[in-house]
């Protein structure tokens, strides 16, 4: 593999200078040096780190022959890019090194990941998946298992050939590992197996499925327990339509239960969305050194407009999110260490907004703002930003509905559509926790009831941010900071 990782920094490397100059490059969220990102694969904490890694083509910024690419931080906020970790060069993974994850186990990083091997021209049905084992005394140099350790589908209505994506957790001293399926049929589900060394697999059970409205497939499934419950994330392939929700091409949700680890079947509840914006896929998480439970995602979207890619680039992921369960649902949170990116705020207290208002020194393409509005006598609010020669992302709540819409039919370049969550205004507030970050927008609203995320791809100089409302708000307290890049040269965390 020493070979096919040389060819492949070879080529990022080249590519890398002009791509992180663009005006379109995230400042501080994780993305390829060059080329394609999908995934986050492997997201975990190895001698005092955190490794991500994630589905990167090295070669192209369109998808291809998956690699792993790599960063890794010490506290989540500032990060490093390492070469390339995983590549395809064997006979079970000569097509692509697919989505997986990463454990400790005696002092190794050891990463279990789905081998890919086109048989024939069609990518839906000429394929064969096995599940790999490649092992590293650093978390940076891998060396392959041989053999893969499942080297087939189970029998029964199982998929033989959409088998993918497994998340290894270990349980009262044994490991357990979800995998991505669908029955013969095209439905999806979730496979459970378990194992006492990494190496020796037993099929359970098929642990989760959904009757009515489930999709295809589930793919890149992840498994915990937080609060009182059990829970499944997962990314169900062609779900549809329901009122406001499951309006992008795959979603990202969870599901809590109960899972029963002598049958190896899982009782859960209907799916909920993990985020209600248009960009977020694939989302993988961690338990961290204090407890928490940490989620990264793809912050794109399958089969959408990507203009990075005229530029040599695709793909970003997330900033870390925290997840804190709240009786039946989780709230979404950011990381509250991020503040160490914070330049000098600039704030404002008690400030009403009826007709169109801007603030002095509240702009910007790369920064983080808080506010809190309000809405006792409006009949809706709204926030633009990233605003200038006719451009804006407008960000709206409307009493009528009960709800906030994300807006981005003229966030520039190449994306449109708009997307709307039901929310609470307790006590007649609602804060808005946004990150901007060059060509992103991460909404965090009522402290985690919902998030939005979307990719947008403005001017360099539209930057301006407004704030409007329909009778009167007041915005309580607006802070705003500029952000420091979260990417240091190596050995500089």
């Amino acid at each position: 593999m020493e070979k096919e990782i040389q060819v492949a920094e070879a080529s990022i490397q080249e590519m890398e200078p002009r791509v992180q100059a663009h005006k379109w490059y995230p400042r501080f969220h994780v993305a390829p040096r060059a080329y394609w990102m999908n995934d986050p694969n492997g997201f975990s904490y190895f001698n005092g780190e955190y490794h991500l890694f994630y589905q990167h083509h090295p070669f192209s910024p369109e998808w291809g022959p998956m690699h792993w690419g790599h960063t890794v931080s010490r506290d989540l906020v500032h990060w490093e890019h390492l070469p390339v970790a995983l590549a395809p060069s064997t006979e079970d993974d000569a097509d692509g090194c697919f989505s997986g994850s990463a454990i400790e186990v005696n002092g190794k990083l050891v990463a279990m990941y789905t081998g890919n091997v086109w048989t024939g021209p069609d990518h839906d049905t000429d394929l064969k998946q096995v599940q790999m084992i490649a092992e590293s005394s650093d978390g940076i140099h891998f060396t392959k298992r041989k053999e893969p350790v499942i080297q087939e589908a189970p029998q029964g209505d199982i998929h033989p050939y959409h088998f993918r994506d497994p998340k290894v957790w270990e349980h009262n001293g044994t490991y357990y590992c979800v995998l991505g399926s669908r029955t013969k049929d095209h439905q999806g589900q979730v496979l459970l197996y378990k194992s006492d060394d990494l190496l020796n697999w037993t099929f359970m059970a098929v642990s989760a499925k959904k009757d009515e409205n489930g999709g295809f497939m589930w793919e890149c499934p992840d498994f915990f327990h937080l609060g009182d419950h059990d829970v499944l994330v997962m990314s169900p392939q062609g779900v549809k339509p329901e009122g406001e929700k499951f309006h992008n091409l795959h979603q990202a949700v969870y599901v809590l239960g109960k899972l029963d680890y002598e049958t190896g079947t899982f009782a859960h509840g209907d799916f909920q969305m993990l985020d209600a914006g248009f960009d977020f896929y694939a989302p993988q998480t961690l338990e961290d050194p204090e407890g928490r439970r940490v989620m990264i995602g793809w912050m794109d979207m399958w089969e959408s407009q990507m203009p990075t890619q005229e530029h040599g680039f695709s793909g970003a992921m997330t900033i870390p999110r925290v997840l804190l369960p709240d009786g039946d649902r989780l709230l979404v949170q950011p990381l509250p260490e991020l503040a160490e990116l914070r330049k000098e705020a600039v704030q404002y207290e008690n400030e009403a907004v009826s007709a169109k208002r801007t603030f002095d020194s509240i702009n910007g393409t790369c920064l983080e703002m808080k506010v809190e509005v309000n809405i006792q006598n409006a009949n809706a609010f709204h926030i633009k930003f990233r605003c200038g020669n006719g451009e804006r992302t407008v960000l709206s709540w409307v009493k009528q509905d009960g709800a906030v819409t994300l807006d981005r039919t003229k966030s520039g370049a190449g994306v449109s559509g708009t997307r709307t969550v039901k929310v609470k205004a307790d006590n007649d507030l609602l804060t808005f926790h946004l990150f901007l970050d060059q060509s992103s927008a991460e909404i965090f609203i009522n402290d985690g009831e919902a998030v939005m995320t979307a990719r947008i791809y403005p001017g360099e100089k539209s930057d301006d941010i407004e704030f409007e409302a329909d009778g009167e708000a007041v915005i309580e307290r607006l802070e705003k900071w500029e952000l420091h890049s979260a990417f240091s040269p190596k050995g500089g965390m």
